[in-house]
């Protein structure tokens, strides 16, 4: 096997799946600059939906009343965590507004905290909200003009909150709801029947997005619908759940599912998701497009499979829980073994790659906890993965070494048999076979680097944890891209060069990483292939500019191992031919002697 083609061969794939990336980068959809708060009061106020037994998607919440006069501002109930802050809107029971109090929109000390929930009126309208439908056709249930009454002045950890609504039927409503220290509410809806007949109604729960949020737009990372449902994994695009409610005329996904599922919408560092709350429950969950008013909005709802029906003098209830927060793996993963939530940590795109880019999320966030830094803990983390290949890529290193010192030996057979190259290709063989080289060793590295580079990749990309994380000097942010361009020498012009086109971008870790790159090529065999020769010369070359745009913790990972071959294959290529000199050198004195 031509050592050099297939070196060629697998760095070209690498090569066309980051020009892919950075492809993809280049292309996605412009983020508008955030909107003032007036200008966001100002957006058109749509109407709800919610589930109804049939499955069908509907325009208004079941039971809605017509449109009324506005009776002045709706009554609050505060919501005050350890991690979040907010506010439930008693007027239709909506969990409409939340703010995350460990997390900012930039990393500056002052920047907003990262809003998660707004109220349905707003332009980034986002909210929880628990009902029921009317089974019956006759039973007056809540809808959104209900105001409900609280028990106590606000819900926190040490305070639970019951809402409650007499229907003047006979029926009494309530809301339990629980908080956590972290992100998770507990929902208890219950149905008190002090009538004189039986009703049937069926509870709800949904999350209710107003307007298509902002995407990242990346290939690499999944936005949208989201669940794990009777154990497997459910990822759905707005764009899918549109197309497919089209061609059925309803709901764009439909599923009855046990306990211990889960569903809702994922962003790339936050979550909201709806969970049943017992684990013999079977509960349908739907996701869903509603065009209103020529604008897109999107619903991810759960409820039973069948109305509850209540007998006169009986309560029924229905127990669920919501998560609305960041998605911190070991919160994730807390729950997920607490509760019994299924696979709750595929919230985190991990990817492919699952079974390593856990695992080295894990051991980096360790080591990240002895050092307190991210940037260090990636190299730390490096070395060991080198230490831990050391035998292996010392074994490709060694045959690389013996490569380059046979160098001029396999030219002058090339030479030789000019116009003959299977027989120049058998003398090659026996001449590997002779001086025991593996031609396809010297790929070892490269192979192995691929699973590792896409999972550190996708550990420093959608983690939380690494969100916002500094390293050293300027380096603020490892899952951002540098921000020092060489266009503007490193800031000493004063103009932005991104402005006129995102390929104007060339960093100062990137520069450095093609420099490293660069110095260990030149430690490898040269390809005797002109062609070949040419593109190892650019590889460097393409990758830095490849690079420039991904997260610096990855192009500190790149970097730092380029460092460490170099370190390692320069040792290895001294100690061969110390030894190949010796052994030449004894070899002449046996034949003297």
């Amino acid at each position: 096997m031509d050592q050099k083609r297939l070196l060629a061969a697998i760095a070209l794939s690498i090569g066309i799946l980051l020009l892919f990336d950075v492809y993809n980068r280049g292309n996605r959809p412009p983020v508008p600059p955030p909107q003032t708060t007036q200008q966001a009061a100002q957006a058109p106020t749509p109407g709800p939906t919610a589930p109804d037994p049939s499955g069908q998607a509907m325009t208004t919440a079941p039971g809605d009343a017509p449109a009324a006069a506005p009776r002045g501002p709706a009554p609050r109930l505060p919501v005050a965590g350890p991690r979040v802050e907010g506010s439930i809107n008693l007027r239709g029971a909506q969990l409409d507004q939340l703010v995350l109090r460990d997390y900012r929109e930039t990393i500056e000390p002052n920047s907003p905290l990262v809003q998660l929930f707004a109220p349905r009126e707003t332009a980034e309208g986002y909210y929880a909200q628990w009902g029921w439908t009317a089974a019956d056709g006759r039973t007056r249930v809540p809808d959104g003009n209900t105001e409900w009454q609280a028990n106590a002045p606000r819900l926190s950890p040490d305070s639970p909150v019951t809402l409650t609504w007499d229907n003047g039927q006979g029926q009494v409503f309530e809301i339990g709801l629980t908080l956590d220290a972290n992100y998770m509410v507990g929902v208890e809806q219950r149905v008190r029947n002090s009538g004189g007949e039986q009703v049937s109604v069926l509870p709800w729960a949904r999350i209710r997005r107003e307007r298509t949020p902002h995407l990242a737009g990346y290939y690499v990372l999944h936005e949208g619908f989201i669940g794990v449902l009777d154990g497997r994994l459910q990822e759905m695009t707005y764009a899918n759940v549109k197309s497919e409610g089209e061609k059925r005329r309803g709901a764009g996904f439909e599923q009855d599912a046990r306990g211990g599922s889960w569903a809702g919408f994922t962003d790339k560092y936050w979550l909201a998701a709806l969970i049943p709350a017992e684990r013999d429950t079977v509960m349908r969950t739907s996701f869903r497009h509603v065009a209103e008013g020529g604008q897109d909005r999107w619903q991810a709802d759960m409820a039973p499979n069948a109305p509850q029906v209540v007998a006169a003098g009986a309560t029924a209830q229905l127990a669920t829980r919501l998560f609305a927060g960041a998605k911190v793996v070991s919160i994730l993963d807390d729950y997920a073994t607490r509760l019994g939530i299924t696979d709750f940590d595929k919230a985190v795109d991990f990817g492919w790659f699952y079974f390593l880019t856990k695992p080295f999320f894990y051991a980096i966030h360790w080591i990240n906890g002895l050092v307190h830094n991210f940037g260090v803990a990636i190299l730390i983390f490096t070395l060991a993965i080198k230490l831990l290949f050391f035998p292996l890529q010392n074994k490709a290193y060694h045959s690389m070494a013996k490569m380059k010192i046979l160098g001029p030996k396999m030219q002058e057979i090339r030479e030789r048999h000019k116009e003959d190259p299977q027989k120049a290709q058998t003398e090659m063989m026996a001449l590997y076979r002779s001086e025991k080289v593996n031609p396809a060793s010297g790929c070892l590295p490269i192979v192995i680097q691929i699973p590792v580079f896409f999972s550190l990749y996708k550990v420093i990309f959608v983690t939380i944890e690494m969100r916002h994380a500094p390293f050293v000097a300027w380096i603020r942010d490892l899952s951002a891209p540098d921000p020092t361009n060489l266009f503007n020498l490193f800031g000493a012009l004063p103009f932005d060069p991104m402005q006129y086109s995102h390929f104007l971008h060339m960093p100062a870790l990137a520069l450095l990483m093609g420099a490293t790159m660069w110095a260990q090529q030149r430690l490898n065999p040269q390809p005797p292939d002109p062609i070949q020769a040419k593109i190892f010369a650019w590889m460097p070359v393409i990758f830095t500019f490849m690079l420039a745009s991904f997260p610096a913790g990855l192009v500190v990972y790149w970097t730092w191992n380029n460092l460490l071959s170099i370190a390692q294959q320069s040792y290895i290529m001294r100690h061969d031919r110390a030894k190949l000199k010796a052994e030449r050198r004894n070899g002449a004195l046996a034949k003297k002697g």
